[in-house]
């Protein structure tokens, strides 16, 4: 299995990582496909189809390191068809040894060096584990790039693949052809990649704050305030408005709170690219795609018929957007007993009405927030998750509704209290 292994990764490294043109070999596309198809689903959906996880992983790893995780780890006249391979558009992003961070694209590392930033991948430099593989803590001179002890130089994430998962390697290609050349403060920066024998590896900067998915669902977390909750949802819509305002509009496909990772300041950043792949172009409309993404979050539409388009992110925001107001995660067990039910499903009924609107807002807040500003941000949220693409803002509409929120005028305690109040009453009829 190791040969065969190791001819399959050769096969991709001269796809992908050695010419300096791309080359169309009609043979690959059936390993590619078979390739893909080794994601396994993770709900009784036929899709590949995740479910949001309660446990640290790869992209949702708590980047502070103050905690250890808990697991181990029809295309028709109008599609574009997903059988061009990555590396094969006008995006494309042709490694090259000589290519370094110095001069704005990603350096490579040879494994022994990082081996050394992690101190061997030891255990207490474990940051999260998870189905792509391991992330650990790791330093590095940040002149020369060069492994150093921990506590000096600087700090920095490292992804490490498992040698046999074959998604993951083209997960892992996918984050290199995108991070590697797209570059904006609301987009995580790769720094650098592995790719020596069967190591595949990715170095990206250092996110102390973790992810926003620890942020608003970990016990013993101080609640986020309103502000700072507004503030991660205008950096998270610019970095999609970006993606989806380049020439080949690039989508994220998979927009969770786990993907979305803070700074020391909680300025919020897109990570895991590895499920991104362009959009439509021309006269397409979508383009056609095997369904893979986290429940709770993907588009009807695109759940329903595999097709792909920016709308598909902008209604993943909006389950995002409830996230940040309720407080709540978009798929909840504990929610509906037996029934699965969604927060869009929950939270839909109380959108379009000013008043009831305030009986979704999470309750740690404490009624610390605009009033004004709360019911616009649902109202914009109601937008983003209408059933139809056709009718969902742009990103580029989104984010100018949110830089123009009201985030003064808290509502007073008294009609907090008030709300509370019809909450409880509701859920105790609910049930």
């Amino acid at each position: 299995m190791k040969g065969l292994s190791s001819f399959f990764y050769c096969f991709f490294d001269l796809y992908f990582l050695r010419l300096s043109h791309p080359v169309y070999f009609p043979c690959f596309h059936f390993f590619y496909g078979s390739w893909r198809l080794l994601r396994l689903p993770q709900s009784t959906m036929g899709n590949c189809f995740r479910r949001p996880a309660k446990c640290a992983h790869a992209s949702s790893s708590n980047f502070s390191g103050n905690e250890k995780p808990n697991c181990k780890a029809k295309q028709d006249s109008t599609t574009s068809s997903e059988q061009t391979p990555l590396g094969n558009s006008s995006t494309s992003f042709i490694i090259s040894k000589a290519d370094t961070s110095l001069n704005g694209h990603p350096k490579s590392f040879v494994f022994s060096d990082l081996k050394n930033a992690t101190k061997s991948f030891r255990p207490e430099n474990l940051l999260g584990e998870g189905g792509f593989g391991c992330v650990f803590k790791g330093w590095i001179d940040e002149n020369t790039f060069a492994p150093t002890k921990p506590g000096t130089g600087i700090v920095v994430a490292i992804k490490r693949l498992k040698p046999e998962s074959f998604q993951g390697h083209k997960e892992w290609l996918a984050e290199v052809n995108y991070l590697g050349q797209l570059h904006h403060e609301n987009l995580m920066k790769l720094i650098g990649y592995c790719s020596e024998s069967e190591n595949r590896l990715l170095v990206y900067e250092f996110m102390p704050k973790g992810s926003l998915e620890n942020h608003l669902f970990r016990k013993g977390v101080q609640p986020l305030a309103w502000a700072t909750r507004m503030n991660i949802a205008i950096g998270v819509a610019r970095g999609l408005a970006f993606l989806h305002s380049l020439d080949a509009n690039v989508i994220f496909r998979d927009l969770k709170a786990s993907n979305i990772l803070l700074d020391s300041d909680f300025n919020a950043k897109l990570s895991d690219f590895g499920l991104a792949r362009d959009g439509p172009t021309g006269d397409n409309t979508h383009v056609s795609t095997r369904v893979v993404g986290t429940q709770g979050y993907a588009a009807p539409e695109y759940v329903a018929t595999g097709h792909l388009t920016p709308k598909s992110d902008v209604y993943s925001f909006g389950v995002v957007l409830l996230e940040l107001l309720s407080g709540k995660r978009a798929m909840d067990d504990d929610r509906a007993g037996f029934v699965e039910e969604t927060l869009v499903d929950w939270a839909k009924p109380f959108l379009n009405d000013s008043r009831r609107v305030l009986r979704i807002m999470d309750t740690r807040l404490g009624g610390q927030y605009s009033k004004k500003g709360a019911q616009a941000a649902a109202a914009l949220a109601l937008q983003c998750l209408h059933r139809d693409p056709k009718n969902r803002p742009s990103m580029v509409d989104v984010l100018s509704n949110l830089e123009r929120l009201p985030t003064s005028n808290v509502v007073s305690r008294s009609a907090q209290a008030k709300v509370d109040h019809h909450r409880v009453k509701h859920l105790s009829h609910s049930h």
